[in-house]
């Protein structure tokens, strides 16, 4: 999964607009994002941990993970627990995102196994809990700009498309980068993403013009009965010349979890143009410290 940050623009005045300078330019991502316009946007797809005791004794790794700060080996030494690396095992965190508040973080770290067999209700508390959110459809399609669109995949720098057929570790696929220095957001696995749609019965084709290597477009009919469709974004390792920057996915359902696919992408939001970073706030900043 990944997050975003987004500012708020005000359009209005192009006096205003030119007498200060936005509040989001000179902001600095926490160290686990990369800016991606007027956007921070997870770095790596996250890996979803459950911290225990996170309001007292493990109340300091909670703030570090909200600064970006935490590693795999604080997560590890506080007896945090990987989940989604082999099946869905979120409860007491449930389908629909019941029970999941101060339970589950995502977390974006390198070297880690991404979270899979997750819904996108479990997603989007995993990100919230973690001061983030899912990012819509537009900042994911804005991030991914830049990251080839595989033709092949040589298994080791390429995307992670056609090779093993298995996940890869966030980050080891040194060539899957965007422009803004986003990992993975081609193959390994679907990323969710915000926006609910009418949910598809059948795939598209983008145009040859749009999509040379035939990006996945599954974005077409509607159903009438059952849930809505929560958008996949990005393809899978399996997924061949179908993943890419393009590839899109309306069959999912917001309860529907995979082990190929629903791994979550952070993003967070700004407030400009005269506003300030919504994150770290005065009050938080000021209990974390030097942490």
């Amino acid at each position: 999964m990944r997050t975003t940050a987004t500012t708020t623009v005000i359009l209005g005045a192009a006096l205003l607009v030119g007498m200060f300078q936005p509040a989001w330019a000179g902001f600095k991502c926490t160290p686990d994002m990369v800016k991606s316009g007027q956007t921070c946007i997870d770095k790596y797809e996250a890996s979803v941990w459950r911290i225990p005791d996170p309001l007292n004794t493990n109340k300091s790794l909670v703030r570090k993970v909200k600064k970006g700060k935490a590693t795999a080996a604080d997560l590890t030494a506080a007896g945090a627990t990987q989940l989604g690396t082999a099946s869905d095992n979120y409860a007491p965190c449930t389908d629909n995102g019941q029970n999941c508040t101060n339970d589950i973080y995502a977390v974006s770290i390198a070297g880690t196994t991404p979270a899979a067999y997750i819904t996108w209700f479990q997603a989007q508390q995993a990100c919230k809990n973690s001061q983030k959110r899912l990012p819509s459809n537009a900042e994911w399609q804005a991030a991914v700009a830049g990251t080839p669109d595989p033709g092949g995949d040589n298994g080791t720098t390429d995307c992670n498309t056609a090779s093993t057929f298995a996940v890869a570790n966030t980050g080891s696929r040194s060539s899957c980068v965007s422009a803004d220095g986003a990992f993975d957001m081609v193959g390994n696995l679907y990323e969710w993403v915000a926006d609910w749609v009418p949910r598809s019965t059948t795939c598209g084709t983008w145009s040859v013009g749009v999509s040379s290597t035939g990006d996945d477009q599954c974005l077409a009919g509607a159903a009438t009965t059952g849930e809505p469709g929560a958008l996949l974004r990005g393809g899978y390792f399996f997924d061949g010349t179908g993943a890419g920057p393009l590839a899109v996915d309306g069959f999912g359902q917001p309860s529907d979890s995979s082990s190929s696919a629903c791994v979550a992408r952070a993003s967070r939001i700004f407030f400009g143009p005269l506003g300030i970073a919504s994150w770290p706030d005065s009050a938080e900043a000021t209990a974390d410290g030097a942490a």
